[in-house]
């Protein structure tokens, strides 16, 4: 058990890609919580990826399901849990046109037997917190994909305020969790906050992703491939830049409030394997030829939004919070990390 004199959060899914960046920065920042992980070790999460914190007498690795209401209940009456961050989420969207039903499962079911589940034990009745539990906070991690997509005008962006218009699976079971969250603060009063992000990068990505993809095929010689014309255009966010935005929000963040994390990098998938295969090309050359050779072009995914950009106005002017990457300087850093794992 955790020492009495520290605060014990539960954390879903973080031996995945954001939650595996977070937990270390988390520990090291803030040595009055203890963590508890759940995390069922789906695709997406390995237990390599927080190696750094298994030592660590504040942390602890629970493997399970976050749809199992009998062990969120369990874990919530064992540890005293006084705050929830969740990250748990089938997240890749072509594994949601092949099988949506675990994702449903997981970001619908799972978001609110997590919730529901935090307010019975947190509170007496709606808008009525036990008295030892009146801080706690359930802080919803979701995406900018909810808000559908974008015309190609750069002055068009997501803010909070931009209706839900999802295309995915994936999208609608996020857009479905986030109203579960809304639901519970408007219902019931229990103190809940919402962030968006945009598609993250950096270390620990699955390598499924279109960045570890790029990197990877390229060192192993294999074709670079790319959906459809290459110019569907995405926000780039580092992914520590995405774990501060958690941060401030968790603990300075409006009960009831959304707040939109972006990086202001909008690029084109076309843009991205030209920025890497650049850097790539510096770092190992091949003799007499280019990793730009291997990009090859692919039938495009089914309902693929063109473009998405974050407007992070909200965030920044009401809390504080600053990218400190741009995608110049973040690239460098994921493309550095990569070729330690593939090289």
């Amino acid at each position: 058990m955790f020492n009495n004199n520290t605060k014990t959060l539960l954390l879903t899914g973080t031996a995945g890609f954001i939650g595996s960046n977070f937990v270390p920065y988390f520990l090291e920042k803030y040595p009055n919580y203890n963590l508890v992980n759940l995390d069922l070790l789906t695709y997406a999460g390995n237990l390599e990826n927080l190696k750094e914190c298994e030592g660590n007498s504040r942390y602890k690795f629970i493997k399970g399901d976050i749809c199992n209401r009998e062990l969120i209940e369990f874990i919530f009456n064992e540890y005293d849990i006084r705050g929830v961050i969740h990250l748990a989420a089938e997240s890749h969207v072509d594994n949601s046109i092949k099988n949506p039903d675990i994702f449903i499962k997981t970001n619908v079911n799972g978001t609110y037997t997590l919730i529901d589940v935090a307010y019975k034990y947190w509170m007496q009745k709606p808008f009525v917190y036990k008295k030892e539990y009146q801080d706690c906070r359930f802080h919803h991690i979701s995406t900018d994909e909810v808000y559908g997509t974008l015309s190609d005008d750069p002055n068009d962006f997501f803010t909070e305020k931009t209706p839900y218009a999802p295309n995915s699976p994936y999208s609608a079971s996020k857009a479905s969790s986030d109203m579960i969250v809304r639901s519970y603060v408007e219902t019931f009063g229990l103190n809940c906050v919402i962030t968006n992000c945009s598609n993250n990068y950096g270390p620990k990505q699955h390598d499924e992703k279109l960045i570890p993809t790029i990197i990877r095929n390229a060192l192993q010689g294999n074709q670079i491939p790319i959906y459809g014309d290459g110019k569907n255009i995405r926000d780039w966010l580092y992914v520590l830049d995405h774990c501060k935005g958690i941060d401030i929000v968790y603990h300075n963040g409006k009960k009831g409030e959304t707040y939109n994390i972006g990086g202001r990098n909008e690029r084109t998938n076309l843009q991205i394997v030209d920025a890497i295969t650049n850097i790539l090309d510096e770092k190992v050359p091949q003799e007499d030829k280019s990793y730009k050779d291997l990009i090859t072009f692919v039938e495009d995914r089914a309902g693929h939004d063109r473009r998405y950009a974050i407007d992070a106005s909200k965030l920044e002017n009401e809390l504080g919070w600053r990218a400190d990457e741009n995608f110049d300087t973040g690239i460098i850093k994921t493309i550095v990390w990569y070729l330690g794992k593939y090289k």
